[in-house]
């Protein structure tokens, strides 16, 4: 025999003699007060007090709405408490009408009221999509009153449904805020950054395939998926997606079905032809999927480095003007990269400078991509000086035995013999 999910007793939930169950559509408050009076639980008393608040809490929610003085908005008023009551009853009782009938018995209907009203601005101001900068954090405003006004005439169905479906959207941020402090970053920096939530449970699940701390700022992305591609990138199948440590068991779920996403790039990421700021930035299939801060500063500090390897490996860490000079004269000629040079070859460089030319803003340029930022000015100026000294001597016709050219260089340059 079928039984309605709301009532414990067959008078309650109007079933009949042949025993099939009647669909009540009552309110879940009237529901509650007719169990009560069958069952001795609400005495005349009881319910004549219900009487006495029920205009007061009508007026209120009136005013609240719109005004008390417009029979329209009282007519509304009216059913916003009693849906507002049969609400919270409802959820609270999990549709006993025994424990809601009790709970009309030693609570006031005001205060039944009020918690349907508290339910719903709790579940209004929970967030509607995973998107970090869509969110205000402030809970509950007065911007969310018309809000309120259509949800307080809602089913008790359609808010079980919203709530379930906005909890899991708030288990998705709740898990991106945890990964994040696991960097030492608080929830304002998301909120700051405006990253969706999945963004970072995706960077975070790349984080647990390796053995690094970074915090993910766009150098310290890049650098892991180096780590990630020389790791795995011999890997046909993408290895199984490891949680973070000390995840807590009620986030597990949530990073699970993230992972699934993961495993579908792998392939792409893994890919070394692509640059990683070419795919994570420059892609639009992966524009926004994962999370890193755009540090200014990491990425200045990080271009510095990159530039000062290049120029120390370029100088094989000389500094002296003879050295850098000589680096700068091979660069504007076209030839190979050294820092000093024998007589014979500095001779054919000469040759070379003059049957090809040389190209000063080659050396330049040069100073500008690699040399150190701190001293690319005082570069530039001994390059600048170098070249209006020593062109018209190495380019000369006159000097047939090279040696006004020969005699400059070895005063200038790194010559050995």
């Amino acid at each position: 025999m079928a039984k309605n999910a709301d009532a414990p007793s067959p008078s309650a939930a109007g079933i009949s003699s042949s025993g099939i169950a009647l669909f009540d559509e009552r309110p879940f408050f009237e529901k509650a007060i007719a169990y009560g009076v069958a069952h001795g639980l609400l005495s005349p008393e009881r319910i004549e007090a219900l009487r006495t608040e029920a205009p007061k809490g009508i007026v209120q929610i009136a005013r609240y709405f719109g005004t008390e003085y417009l029979r329209p908005d009282l007519e509304k008023a009216r059913e916003r408490i009693v849906n507002l009551v049969s609400l919270y009853l409802q959820d609270s009782c999990e549709g006993d009408v025994l424990r809601a009938a009790v709970a009309l018995r030693d609570h006031s209907l005001l205060s039944r009221s009020k918690g349907g009203s508290d339910m719903l601005k709790a579940m209004i101001a929970m967030p509607q999509n995973t998107h970090f900068g869509m969110q205000d954090g402030r809970g509950f405003s007065d911007e969310h009153i018309p809000v309120l006004e259509r949800w307080s005439l809602r089913s008790h169905a359609d808010y079980r449904a919203e709530r379930a479906k906005r909890n899991q959207v708030a288990l998705v941020m709740d898990a991106a805020v945890w990964c994040a402090q696991q960097w030492e970053l608080d929830a304002d920096i998301l909120h700051e950054e405006a990253p969706d939530a999945e963004a970072v449970l995706r960077t975070a699940l790349l984080w647990s395939l390796t053995n690094r701390s970074v915090v993910p700022d766009w150098p310290g992305f890049a650098q892991t998926i180096a780590v990630l591609r020389k790791k795995f990138g011999a890997t046909v199948q993408p290895p199984a997606m490891l949680l973070p440590k000390g995840l807590p068991a009620a986030l597990a779920p949530t990073l699970r079905a993230v992972s699934d996403s993961v495993i579908a790039d792998w392939p792409r990421i893994m890919d070394t032809a692509i640059p990683p700021r070419k795919l994570f930035a420059q892609t639009p299939a992966f524009t926004g999927r994962y999370f890193w801060l755009e540090d200014g500063l990491a990425q200045v500090e990080d271009f510095e480095q990159q530039v000062s390897a290049a120029w120390s490996k370029a100088t094989g860490g000389h500094d002296d003007e003879g050295s850098l000079l000589t680096l700068l004269l091979c660069v504007a000629a076209g030839s190979a990269h050294k820092t000093v040079l024998t007589e014979k070859s500095t001779a054919t460089l000469i040759r070379k400078i003059r049957k090809s030319g040389m190209d000063a803003a080659l050396a330049a340029n040069f100073i500008r991509e690699h040399a150190p930022t701190a001293y690319q000015s005082d570069y530039l100026r001994m390059w600048d000086e170098f070249t209006e000294e020593a062109l018209p001597v190495l380019r000369s016709d006159a000097d047939y035995a090279l040696h006004d050219a020969l005699a400059l260089l070895r005063r200038e340059c790194n010559i050995g013999a």
